[in-house]
């Protein structure tokens, strides 16, 4: 086992497959000589070549366009945002090219493409700097959306993201990058499609994913002496959701909160108690209960954008009212 930060497992996952498969190549802004705003692909560059590690100009259209069709000719490209955020000048490509063209060729067409950057609020970047895509794509048929939140899921993911022959969208949280973990030596991968139980419990079931699995771990930290039990599952998988293990969660304890960074409106929690109801409704004793950020623009200022996604004390509060059957 050996420590490791987050980024430097997300750039061993890249490195262990350029070495393994030479159809895997890396391109975006600044990917190369740079290695990348948060280094995920430093000097890697040294090790492939500038033409498996493709700088490319600030046009996320035109390279997204280039990394579907190099997709569809055998290659497997990685394609790094340098904030996840600038990829929606590549939506087109993104849903009608990769999401769709396995699908509009009769299956002649795999696009074995990973879609990957930064996210999420981070500490003052300002709104547009501080994107949660997942809910935007998440009604684009065809793509497979993923949220890393540890540097030992994000490199099983991200390996497992590489090897799939469809276009997944990995999505990592850019206040995570510095995190510490003990890696195991030997390679590991880990299921797409697989949620992840981080605290088994009894009394609720708290749904989450990527930097919110980390503020639920610590509200746990002001409540456990007062002998709440809550379940605490990282989603990882926010298309397709892994229902059998929430089912499973929600057959124990009856109750559901949902703990997440993305916008109220139309968010992954608003799909999750729209599939919870379809599939689990009779389990429930309670309204599920939905913690999500303010639907406006993330502002600059740091304490107004404090407030405007939810905190540690918020869902210690919630757990405790939704056990006490207060809410």
């Amino acid at each position: 086992m050996a420590e490791t930060l987050f980024f430097n497992a997300l750039r061993a996952a890249i490195d262990e497959e350029m070495a393994r498969d030479s159809a895997v190549m890396v391109m975006g802004e600044d990917v190369g000589h740079y290695g990348g705003s948060y280094k995920v692909t430093k000097d890697l560059y040294k090790k492939y070549g500038d033409l498996r590690i493709l700088d490319t100009p600030i046009a996320e259209n035109s390279f997204t366009g280039m990394a579907v069709g190099a997709a569809m000719t055998g290659l497997r490209p990685i394609i790094e945002g340098m904030n996840m955020g600038f990829l929606l000048l590549a939506f087109n490509q993104i849903s009608n090219n990769a999401g769709m063209l396995r699908y509009t060729s009769g299956g002649n067409f795999t696009i074995p493409l990973v879609i990957r950057g930064p996210g999420g609020v981070g500490r003052q970047l300002g709104a547009e700097h501080s994107q949660r895509l997942e809910a935007y794509f998440q009604a684009v048929p065809g793509l497979k959306i993923v949220a890393c939140s540890t540097p030992r899921n994000a490199k099983g993911l991200l390996k497992s993201a590489i090897r799939d022959e469809n276009p997944v969208l990995f999505f990592e949280h850019v206040l995570l990058y510095n995190l510490k973990e003990d890696l195991p030596d030997e390679e590991y991968l880990q299921p797409l499609d697989k949620a992840e139980i981080v605290r088994p419990g009894k009394d609720v079931t708290v749904l989450t994913y990527s930097r919110m699995r980390h503020h639920c771990t610590q509200a746990m930290k002001s409540i456990e002496g007062k002998g709440y039990d809550p379940e605490i599952i990282d989603l990882i998988s926010l298309k397709p959701l892994d229902l059998e293990t929430i089912g499973a969660s929600i057959k124990k304890t009856h109750k559901v909160i949902i703990v997440e960074e993305c916008m109220r409106t139309g968010g992954i929690g608003a799909e999750l108690v729209a599939s919870i109801n379809d599939h689990f409704f009779d389990e429930l004793d309670a309204p599920v209960l939905r913690m999500s950020s303010q639907d406006i623009p993330t502002p600059y200022n740091g304490k107004l954008e404090y407030l405007t996604i939810i905190q540690p004390p918020q869902i210690a509060e919630a757990i405790e009212k939704m056990v006490d059957g207060k809410l």
